[in-house]
């Protein structure tokens, strides 16, 4: 591998310059610019060649990797713009910072003398990269300074035309500001659909209005430590801006979203989406930041898009799914009986098809037996006579009533049925403070999916939240929405903050990602944690059962079950 990089050296700076393709050239490497830019970004962020294949690389002198293990995006950041993890600081591989001098002294870096020692300095400061030591340092490990880099640093044994896509996707990752950002002013939008209560929507917006009411307010002081503080050379007061907040109203059907997404989104382009809610699926404005690689941040939905991969939404959590999930991890780790008899009994809405899914998906994944599914017609009516059948038919283990409250008005039959299911579930998603309601008689043997922070364990973070309301002067009339508005205000504030004059779509989710875990001051659930392309804030959910008596209390059956 080694000769086949000295080779790759002598045969690359005899040929780069002669083949290199300049922006307005109708190739790079062989395609057109819009399909090299594709490649590259492939190149950067799954470690696979145009071929399909993964780049080749070596570690730590003689160790062979494939590149999809080590990828640029991985160390780098999606952006491009470096990281700091610990003592391991990660530079900047965006073009305007490859392509420009680092200096000993210069304006640039000496602010950083407050952070990091000399000796950081004097290993990494270098003069500008040119495309003929780009392809250097990524094939052999010399930075344009002529010192070896980090040997944990890849060495690519890259074809000519390969490196050529390389480097012309890294000249241009990060050069220019995203949309929505212009000299003074941050553009955001929030999305509400015509499906929401007018309550729910006045308790999002007046809490969300008021956190960038108070930031802008405070726009002058940040403008005067930024030209005052010790990154003031580096920053020169540009990051503090004003936030101007659209009002985004879709309405109709889902199906129809996207087009008058992209009719507000032409004529008046945003940053990032803050926020939002609605009460149906969340999917159409999900796939409309996907495809405009739009941040979104935070919506206020129960039906999210469940991915592995998709980068430009962050929820609170899974929604519904996310209750199904931890039921059947809880279930997998506690079962009583080895081949149990499971039976899933919802309705065809959008409630029960989530937590039906989310169940049936994670049993699957546990290499678990696929469950019975009950799916009851439109107009069907629970009673007596229907649980006696049921059972009868059906003789269920383990029960999951994924149902509204409205349904369950006759559970207490299930106690004295010959058929008696061992255990129940229900959702307090779905029922909510209903759940309380709950006949006495089948509260030994029913158990609750309860994805939020317990009232018991949760009276400071409550307590913050209504004291600043009583000061904002706002009502406290939907506490668990005005919950998640006020931690999304805070979270809002810190990366607009971290990401100081970087504005780029990708770094605003890459200063989240990085953020240490929460909890404290989140009224709505017990721990929010993140990391690097995670996009499910909350992660799990308690199974809690009802305690007797005429005001019962929950009670954990479980700790945090973590998906």
């Amino acid at each position: 591998m080694l000769r086949i990089f000295t080779c790759f050296a002598l045969l690359f700076f005899s040929s780069f310059m002669c083949t290199y393709a300049a922006e307005d050239s109708r190739t790079v490497g062989g395609y057109g610019v819009e399909k090299a830019l594709r490649l590259g970004e492939r190149m950067y962020r799954q470690g696979l060649l145009p071929s399909g294949e993964p780049m080749e690389a070596i570690v730590q002198g003689d160790i062979p990797v494939d590149g999809s293990m080590f990828t640029c995006e991985s160390c780098h950041l999606r952006s491009g713009l470096g990281s700091v993890e610990g003592t391991v600081i990660t530079l900047p591989t965006n073009g305007s910072d490859l392509y420009r001098d680092y200096p000993r002294g210069s304006e640039v870096i000496r602010p950083m003398r407050k952070m990091f020692a000399d000796e950081f300095q004097k290993d990494y400061l270098r003069p500008a990269y040119t495309d003929e030591s780009l392809a250097e340092a990524l094939a052999l490990g010399v930075d344009s300074s002529g010192r070896d880099l980090d040997p944990i640093m890849p060495r690519y044994a890259l074809e000519d035309p390969d490196m050529e896509i390389l480097i012309f996707y890294l000249k241009r990752l990060s050069t220019e500001f995203s949309p929505g950002v212009d000299e003074e002013t941050i553009h955001f939008a929030t999305v509400i659909t015509d499906d929401v209560p007018k309550d729910k929507q006045d308790a999002m917006l007046r809490v969300l209005e008021t956190y960038i009411r108070d930031k802008n307010t405070q726009s002058r002081q940040q403008e005067r430590r930024a030209k005052e503080g010790i990154f003031y050379r580096l920053e020169f007061y540009t990051a503090y801006r004003k936030i101007d907040l659209k009002k985004w109203l879709l309405h109709g059907e889902p199906e129809t979203w996207q087009s008058q997404l992209e009719q507000y989104y032409k004529k008046e382009p945003v940053f990032a989406l803050i926020g939002g809610i609605s009460t149906k699926e969340w999917k159409p404005i999900h796939s409309f930041c996907e495809k405009e690689k739009i941040p979104c941040l935070f919506p206020m939905t129960d039906f999210p898009v469940i991915s592995d991969s998709d980068w430009y939404t962050f929820y609170f959590s899974k929604g519904y799914f996310q209750e199904g999930e931890a039921a059947a991890r809880y279930l997998r780790r506690n079962e009583t009986k080895k081949h149990s008899t499971v039976l899933q009994v919802f309705r065809d809405n959008q409630e029960g098809r989530s937590l039906a899914n989310g169940y049936q998906q994670t049993r699957k994944l546990l290499k678990q037996p696929a469950p019975q599914n009950k799916i009851l017609q439109p107009g069907e009516i629970i009673n007596a006579t229907f649980w006696a059948g049921l059972l009868a038919e059906f003789q269920p283990d383990i029960l999951f009533l994924w149902l509204p409250a409205e349904d369950l008005q006759t559970l207490e039959v299930l106690a004295s049925s010959a058929h008696r299911p061992q255990q129940i579930f229900v959702s307090y998603g779905q029922l909510d403070e209903s759940v309380y309601a709950l006949p006495e008689s089948v509260r030994d043997f029913t158990y609750i999916t309860y994805p939020y922070a317990l009232p018991q364990k949760s009276k400071r973070e409550r307590l913050a939240l209504k004291s600043w309301l009583k000061v904002k002067k706002i009502p406290l009339t939907d506490p668990m929405l005005q919950g998640k508005v006020f931690f999304l205000g805070r979270m809002l504030t810190a990366s607009l903050m971290d990401m100081r004059r970087d504005f780029y779509r990708d770094r605003f989710f890459e200063g989240i990602d990085m953020m240490v875990d929460q909890d404290y001051t989140i009224p709505t659930y017990p721990k929010l944690s993140f990391g690097p392309s995670q996009r499910y804030a909350s992660k799990g959910c308690y199974i809690v059962q009802l305690t007797k008596g005429p005001e019962p209390r929950l009670e954990t059956k479980s700790n945090w079950v973590n998906h």
